[in-house]
């Protein structure tokens, strides 16, 4: 919601009652959860969540891709579990293989398996797709794409995402602004990744954009600066800038609802003779549509040194702690 980042308005006191009522029962099912009074479970394997506290894009899939890279790198075995939002499967776990498609599966979780070639496994019940990770799968590190809030499921780490620019807004309760939590939730988080910005006791994510790709598959290269371009994501603008700033010439931007689920008609609003380019995560809802001359642009996480380390060592202690 626009208003959530902006100065609070006077009609928006109106919303403070539902506020209090959403942090009420939030402060509630997080304490019966503490507590073991309502039922979480604890898996076998180490459990990294990666999380955060407002709605809307804050960068938490490019983080996981960067952090399971790193896993990767460090001879660990990750899998990745999530609840699959935008996806419908027929049933529960579903295993993410190459034929699955975002229809199915949601795009975050077909995009994380294309880019890392590692289990990646969906259930609403993230609970359920953690214990096949572990049963089923050749996994030593399970991470949860978001599921913050999901306490039936136990977790060793919690990284919480923000965005650097937009932060946390009027750092208001949901309806009255974006918050799932009170900012006081994130004193008992391990990690808070800042997300293109600079802040005491935040780690500090940069983006990098690549070389653009085709959204068909096939070989090309992007030569042309006049493109139209469109973002199906928590929030399109930093897609947009991010293209301006790669000195692209935008004719056209188009905004659709975050996971919005694309079909062809969609598209039939752009000029046919420029190029259209798009986020990774929408290019893997339109590959079987896809026209020669649209593209998407890779986007990669830069973690800085002063969290991997230590993340790893942290992590390495639980794993041995487990075992």
């Amino acid at each position: 919601m626009p208003f959530w980042y902006q100065a609070t308005r006077l009609w928006v006191w109106c919303l403070y009652p539902f506020s209090l009522l959403m942090q009420l029962i939030s402060t509630i099912r997080r304490f019966c959860y503490k507590k073991g009074w309502l039922a979480s479970y604890q898996s076998p394997l180490p459990v990294v969540v990666v999380g955060n506290i407002s709605v809307g894009g804050n960068g938490k899939t490019p983080f996981v891709i960067s952090l399971c890279e790193l896993l990767i790198t460090a001879g660990y075995k990750p899998g990745v579990i999530s609840r699959g939002y935008g996806g419908k499967s027929p049933q529960y776990p579903l295993l993410v293989v190459n034929e699955t498609t975002g229809k199915e599966a949601g795009d975050e979780p077909v995009l994380i398996y294309q880019r890392l070639q590692i289990p990646v496994v969906v259930d609403p019940v993230r609970s359920q797709a953690a214990i096949y990770l572990a049963e089923q799968c050749d996994v030593d590190v399970i991470v949860t794409d978001d599921g913050l809030q999901h306490y039936a499921l136990q977790r060793d780490i919690e990284v919480v995402v923000v965005d650097g620019k937009r932060r946390y807004g009027n750092q208001h309760i949901m309806p009255m602004g974006p918050l799932r939590e009170p900012l006081s939730r994130l004193q008992s988080v391990d990690y808070i990744i800042n997300n293109g910005g600079v802040c005491s006791g935040e780690f500090t994510m940069n983006l990098l954009p690549s070389t653009c790709k085709r959204v068909d598959g096939k070989q090309g290269t992007l030569t042309i600066s006049d493109i139209n371009a469109c973002a199906a994501i928590g929030y399109p603008p930093r897609f947009f800038e991010t293209l301006r700033k790669q000195n692209f010439r935008l004719q056209k931007t188009v905004s659709f609802a975050d996971h919005h689920a694309y079909t062809s008609d969609d598209f039939d609003q752009f000029e046919l003779d420029i190029p259209l380019l798009m986020t990774e995560k929408d290019a893997v809802k339109c590959t079987s549509f896809a026209k020669d001359n649209w593209w998407y642009l890779p986007i990669d996480g830069q973690l800085p040194n002063t969290f991997t380390q230590p993340f790893l060592d942290k992590l390495k202690q639980i794993k041995e702690s487990k075992c």
